[in-house]
């Protein structure tokens, strides 16, 4: 089946239409002619892949990884690097008209190198076979490297494929200069690996005198274990915290809050402009080497709390700013309603999914000016698309 490509959906997907009924199509770029292949078939619309491009976008380039067409981690590979980020911006840009409806200030889009950025990767392996999860698949592509992690990373996975592994996590510090490595299966040649990793852990049994590495962004250190939530971008983490903390410096504030926490990473980077911070997250993992980074970057206003965030949210009243930086399910509905009542006067909503991120400002901005919102290209090659939005109080 032939078809045109008017433009793309919200997953980079090219949108087209068969019989009045709307088609996505993978691999596809808008004002393209492209034979197509129905791979799915709703009550509502269809999903299909482009099998062969017969009028190309001069927006498309050949792709650089060798495993494009099977391995889902990446689904822009074949768009331009200054088109994909067009596309981010005008996504949430869009997003903004349909769910605000409101003349917000969109700032322009944070971006940096598009590949080799990634500081972590997980990989999944079956019968030796080592890699990523095809599309929408639990099938396994086996790749010798990943063009979006560096080096360091990539010599670590070339030293793994003798090996028969189930899974396979690989984090290094955003300097390169320290490198951990997690692995379960039947692993071969653990005296080789000792010798090119600062943390080993197999078959969750800790192989290295230290469990953890350290990681920096900006002028402050942070401990990185095997569980715990960082930042993967290192080259875009520092400008992303940058812009949280400018904001922080306008207001000077005296009580903050900081909701989905993590490790602590942006209550400790903010730390010298508050005069008390307490950070909130479930995960022990994330707390425990948050209460380290306390202690490694001698920060001693700032105390942490594992807990939900919707189970604590409502025994802090009179805060004076408010960060969030949800997971991509964004806030629940009990943390908004809460946080319309609390009387804080500036909420700073960090997002790493903007279709959530503007339900919950739709929400929020009864009580809220939204001042403006700045995306981050947080993830290239990527559908993905993360931002900082600040709210102040009506």
């Amino acid at each position: 089946m032939i078809t045109n490509i008017e433009k793309l959906d919200n997953f980079g997907r090219g949108i087209t239409y068969i019989n009045d009924k709307i088609c996505f199509v993978d691999n596809a770029l808008p004002n393209e002619k492209v034979e197509i292949e129905i791979t799915k078939e709703k009550k509502k619309f269809k999903e299909a892949i482009a099998i062969n491009i017969l009028e190309s976008s001069k927006d498309r380039i050949k792709p650089l990884c060798p495993y494009s067409n099977e391995c889902g981690g990446c689904n822009l590979n074949h768009l331009s690097y200054d088109k994909e980020n067009e596309f981010k911006y005008n996504k949430v840009k869009d997003l903004i008209k349909k769910f605000l409806n409101e003349d917000i200030e969109l700032k322009d889009i944070v971006y940096d190198k598009e590949y080799e950025y990634r500081n972590k990767l997980v990989l999944h392996g079956n019968n030796k076979v080592l890699g990523q999860y095809k599309k929408l698949s639990n099938e396994i592509v086996s790749i010798d490297k990943c063009l979006l992690v560096n080096n360091k990373i990539n010599e670590i996975i070339s030293l793994l494929k003798n090996n028969n592994i189930e899974e396979a996590t690989i984090k290094t510090s955003n300097d390169l200069s320290n490198i951990l490595l997690n692995i379960k299966g039947n692993i071969k040649n653990i005296d080789e690996l000792k010798n090119k990793v600062d943390v080993l852990i197999v078959n969750n049994k800790l192989l290295s005198t230290n469990k953890s590495i350290i990681s920096n962004i900006g002028n402050k250190n942070y401990y990185l274990s095997s569980d715990s939530f960082f930042q993967t971008n290192r080259f875009l983490t520092e400008s992303l915290y940058n812009e949280v903390l400018n904001i922080v410096k306008t207001i000077n504030p005296c009580q903050v809050l900081d909701l989905y926490c993590g490790t602590g990473t942006i209550g400790i980077y903010i730390s010298n402009y508050c005069k008390e911070i307490v950070g909130v997250d479930y995960n022990k993992s994330n707390i425990e080497d948050a209460n380290k980074n306390k202690e490694l970057n001698k920060c001693n206003n700032i105390s942490f709390i594992c807990n939900k965030v919707e189970n604590i949210i409502d025994n802090y009243k009179n805060m004076d700013l408010i960060v969030v930086d949800p997971p991509r399910s964004g806030l629940d509905d009990h943390t908004r309603d809460i946080l319309k009542k609390m009387m804080s006067k500036t909420i700073i909503y960090v997002s790493c999914d903007p279709v959530t991120l503007m339900r919950d400002l739709k929400d929020l901005k009864e009580i809220y000016n939204i001042k403006y919102i700045k995306p981050f290209n947080m993830f290239p090659r990527t559908y993905h698309c993360e931002s900082v939005t600040v709210l102040e109080r009506k």
